[in-house]
């Protein structure tokens, strides 16, 4: 079976949060799809050493998460109603375009390379 997949826009990034006496970390991103009449958000948790490299994306990247489904059943007493969530936990991800701020050097850099690749190439 192959991993579930997301795509969006990097809307939020908040830094990492630290629980419990052994340290789990968590870190959410949000992600931001337009879907032509309304806008759909889609938070993220990176956990554990993940929580890293959410360092290497900007907001307003694009990116493409691989993600696993984690469900929770919760129910303050026996009598009271049992309620289930859901988190989406990323386990990789991909930038699948820069944000406006990094694209315009990262596209100066590449077009330089290519242009000095070019004037060397033998067609």
């Amino acid at each position: 079976m192959s991993d579930s997949t997301v795509r969006g826009v990097v809307n939020v990034i908040e830094e990492t949060k630290t629980y419990g006496q052994k340290g789990f970390r968590k870190r959410l991103v949000v992600l931001e799809q337009d879907k032509g009449s309304f806008s759909n958000y889609i938070p993220i948790e990176f956990t554990r050493d993940a929580c890293d490299s959410v360092d290497e994306m900007n907001m307003g990247d694009e990116i493409e998460v691989a993600y696993r489904l984690n469900g929770r059943k919760w129910q303050r007493d026996p009598q009271s109603e049992v309620k289930y969530f859901v988190s989406v936990e990323a386990l990789s991800y991909k930038v699948v375009g820069a944000s406006g701020g990094n694209a315009g050097a990262g596209a100066d850099a590449a077009n330089d390379a290519f242009n000095e690749v070019d004037d060397e190439a033998p067609f």
